[in-house]
């Protein structure tokens, strides 16, 4: 039986995608691991798929007819997996827009099964300069939609009132527990997915993560980030290419994370904080595009 299963979604991104797919297999060449590597394709115009099957014979290629979204494409190649005889007891959910260092991998699948009762686990980010990269949060709340829509002094966006761990936690190399972690990189037991289902797609794009993790915790498993295992993350290169869009999908489902999670009490307060931030970046912006953006934002949030 293969020790995982590797995922990579891909929209347009073909050159990203066939070099997170060169790091990847060096790194899994070193690792001891077997693995089956797939690629989602959701319905990208830009030839990736062509140039996967012919650069890389060996990926076991999906190719979506319309846009799943991050979700839709994975939980996809998931239930492909989930089905096979012999599925194998670990997958990794791995951005296109990343690049995985020697010996990552290994040091995800180590940590994850560690201890019986670590569900998923996340790497530690770097950003292209080499820069350190939060990879690991807490929960979000009011502050945190406050420090996205509302100016807030640097210390407090670095901080934790907006769900940051300390770097000191980062620094020590060793996996330390989260609330989540960012969905760059997400290595998950096979047994976390059949008890707790898989993305959910009302999420088309963002917050899908912080979903299933919050239902991963809830299910009794644990989350680690694991800061030894480096990953480079190219941050927002697939969502940047439609801006209008993904504004829209980022507080659709903002909101829809509160209406799941939050309690009672805190949802209309998350909804006014909402719609009165958004009502600011509207004001600001001269584009109309972005406009109608943030106008059918506010309606969502009002109603």
């Amino acid at each position: 039986m293969l020790d995982l299963a590797v995922i990579i979604v891909n929209w347009n991104t073909r050159d990203l995608t066939i070099n997170a797919l060169r790091s990847l297999f060096a790194d899994l060449a070193v690792s001891g691991l077997t693995a089956d590597v797939y690629v989602v394709d959701n319905a990208s115009s830009d030839g990736t798929a062509e140039s996967i099957k012919a650069l890389f014979p060996q990926v076991k290629l999906i190719v979506s007819a319309e846009n799943l979204g991050f979700g839709g494409a994975n939980n996809l190649a998931m239930r492909q997996i989930m089905a096979l005889p012999e599925p194998p007891g670990v997958i990794y959910l791995l951005n296109s827009d990343t690049l995985t260092q020697v010996g990552a991998t290994r040091t995800l699948y180590d940590a994850l099964l560690a201890h019986e009762r670590v569900g998923l686990v996340g790497a530690g980010l770097r950003y292209e300069n080499g820069s350190f990269q939060h990879g690991a949060f807490t929960f979000p709340g009011l502050r945190q939609l406050w420090v996205e829509l509302f100016p807030t002094p640097g210390r407090l966006i670095e901080g934790e009132f907006n769900g940051r761990y300390p770097r000191s936690l980062y620094d020590r190399g060793e996996p330390f527990p989260v609330d989540f972690v960012l969905g760059a990189t997400m290595m998950l037991r096979r047994e976390v997915i059949a008890q707790t289902g898989m993305f959910d797609e009302q999420f088309f794009m963002y917050c899908e993560e912080i979903d299933w993790a919050w239902c991963i915790h809830d299910a009794g498993w644990q989350v680690l980030c694991v800061p030894s295992a480096q990953v480079t993350h190219l941050a927002g290169k697939s969502t940047s290419q439609v801006r209008p869009r993904s504004i829209v999908n980022l507080w659709t489902s903002r909101l829809l994370l509160a209406k799941k999670h939050y309690p009672a009490w805190k949802r209309p307060l998350a909804r006014a904080l909402i719609a009165l931030g958004i009502a600011r970046k509207r004001s600001r912006t001269s584009d109309p595009e972005v406009r109608s953006a943030y106008e059918a934002i506010q309606r969502m949030a009002l109603h």
